[in-house]
């Protein structure tokens, strides 16, 4: 896939209205400050088009990114956010899961998780919400640029036990995609991008 373009094109808050596309929409969820956005600019081959913040909790919208005029990636706001008031974490979580359950043109939902760490229970529960909205099973497991390439094995074999415990429930633990994906090399992007390919 060459990517031509690339637009920012609909910013989607607590109050808005959710746009609808006759283009295939992929959507991107994972914990505040998990890479989402290093992803995605890692996806179309752009430096900082999406925006990076070391800080947490930044995205608070849903973000519409029109690709090439033929598909959109969508970043949902991350979850997870320490600090954010109760209320407040509640509303993006309401948002999201209206997201998963409205949109008529989604065709997969990516969780990114931190390899570095075992899934958390917003992870489990994320993950249980795409399950249970009919979409696939396919985790990227970000990050593996900050580990030793010694100790990959190890941690990729953590994330895939708890991600298999949790669909277990679901009978979907066989059907469980997991893809490492590292910011600097970009290895995972071709992954990626052939899931992207098969499904426009």
């Amino acid at each position: 896939m060459v990517i031509k373009s690339v637009n920012l094109e609909t910013v989607v808050g607590i109050t808005s209205k959710l746009p609808v596309h006759t283009w295939p929409e992929f959507a991107f969820a994972g914990r505040s400050n998990v890479g989402k956005s290093t992803l995605i600019n890692g996806i179309v081959n752009r430096k900082n088009y999406a925006h990076t913040s070391g800080k947490p909790g930044k995205t608070q919208t849903i973000n519409y990114y029109n690709v090439n005029d033929e598909f959109y990636l969508v970043d949902l706001p991350g979850y997870g956010y320490a600090t954010a008031a109760v209320a407040e974490k509640a509303k993006w979580g309401k948002m999201i899961e209206e997201y998963l359950h409205s949109s008529k043109s989604l065709k997969q939902v990516f969780l990114i998780v931190d390899i570095r760490h075992e899934p958390s229970e917003d992870d489990l529960l994320m993950l249980r919400w795409i399950v249970e909205a009919g979409f696939a099973p396919v985790v990227i497991a970000a990050k593996a640029d900050k580990i030793k390439r010694s100790q990959l094995q190890k941690h990729e074999k953590m994330i895939r036990e708890s991600l298999t415990n949790c669909l277990s429930e679901y009978d979907q633990a066989d059907a469980l995609r997991l893809i490492l994906w590292s910011g600097e090399t970009k290895a995972g992007r071709d992954e990626i991008i052939t899931l992207l390919e098969e499904q426009i």
